[in-house]
């Protein structure tokens, strides 16, 4: 299962926090797909996704944003 988070306009912390609900929803194994424009998610989503245990799959810059995923575990 896989769900998308369109989060761009947003400053930190809400992508790390609204990231973090949807990934609650999700079950393990399941992977959210993150698309941020604020500059300092660059350091807050690989932190996050350390502290919290998930799996940063990926990161990938698109025009002016990030595309992250994420697996939940």
């Amino acid at each position: 299962m896989s769900e998308d988070l369109d989060a761009t306009g947003l400053l930190c912390p809400l992508p790390v926090l609204k990231a973090r609900k949807r990934l609650m929803a999700l079950p393990s194994g399941g992977e959210l797909r993150v698309l941020t424009d604020d500059p300092a998610a660059i350091v807050d989503m690989p932190h996050f996704c350390n502290e919290a245990g998930h799996t940063l799959l990926s990161s990938e810059a698109r025009d002016s944003a990030m595309l992250w995923v994420i697996r939940k575990t």
